[in-house]
């Protein structure tokens, strides 16, 4: 049993946990304000990554390593990392969380939000007031990561086993549901396609890269075909459409 598994169980905090948990309190606090106070989606999950972090290293405090470790391993180096990515995937900004689909949603959700934070906390400390912990060496005696692995593998080894086909089957679930099977009437094959392409009012070639016959290098002037005309299609449709003067549409060289 570790000096730190003693004085937690104790209920003495050191000087270093002390230390500690004044720098990475207020840290963590200001995390979870940002993650609510972003409006950009990204933002949030940055702030509320700051907050996994400190927890993770409140729990290695508290002389629980496992837990600690897979607070940052699990939750903030993967499950964060996840949704950030999917989040710069599908794009959002900062507009989207501006818009209420239903009126007053936000004051209903800080309510709620507030009266279940009251209900939690209370539940917790009057579940826990006057109680001291009991069992922490007979759990510990061989290490906390040994003592948790020998618990879950034997007497909790049938919830283990249930979660993990929950979890399974969630990720199935979640993979039928999002996937979207075309039917063989839509699918075109190679004749089809080709037929598409060179339809009438279709461009067959490929476009005109931007700069090419054209009177700037930049990518919002339209190329010029070989007769003299300007090419739309040289341009991105993103970009907004330039400006020419007199002296920029005329074809170089031709100056008198």
């Amino acid at each position: 049993m570790t000096t730190s598994t003693v004085l937690a169980a104790a209920g003495a905090v050191s000087g270093g946990e002390a230390v500690t948990f004044w720098i990475l309190a207020p840290l963590a606090l200001a995390g979870a304000i940002g993650m609510i106070a972003a409006r950009n989606a990204v933002h949030s999950a940055l702030w509320l990554v700051l907050t996994m972090l400190s927890l993770g290293v409140f729990y290695v405090l508290q002389a629980g390593p496992f837990i600690g470790m897979v607070q940052i391993i699990v939750y903030t180096g993967a499950i964060m990392m996840l949704f950030l990515f999917v989040l710069m995937l599908v794009g959002r900004d900062a507009s989207d969380s501006l818009i209420e689909v239903l009126r007053g949603q936000r004051i209903a959700a800080i309510g709620l939000g507030i009266g279940f934070a009251a209900l939690l906390g209370s539940g917790v400390y009057r579940a826990t007031e006057g109680s001291a912990p009991v069992g922490l060496e007979q759990a510990n005696a061989a290490g906390n990561v040994q003592g948790i692995a020998q618990l879950l593998f034997t007497d909790y080894v049938f919830a283990f086993e249930l979660t993990a086909a929950l979890l399974i089957t969630a990720t199935i679930g979640g993979m039928v549901l999002a996937h979207v099977e075309r039917r063989k009437e839509d699918k075109r094959d190679q004749i089809a396609t080709m037929k598409a392409r060179f339809a009438p009012g279709n461009y067959p070639g490929p476009k005109p890269g931007p700069g090419v016959f054209a009177t700037s290098s930049s990518v919002a002037t339209p190329a010029r075909l070989p007769d003299g005309r300007l090419s739309d299609r040289s341009t991105p449709e993103i970009l907004p459409v330039r400006e020419l003067t007199a002296e920029e549409t005329t074809l170089k060289g031709t100056e008198k």
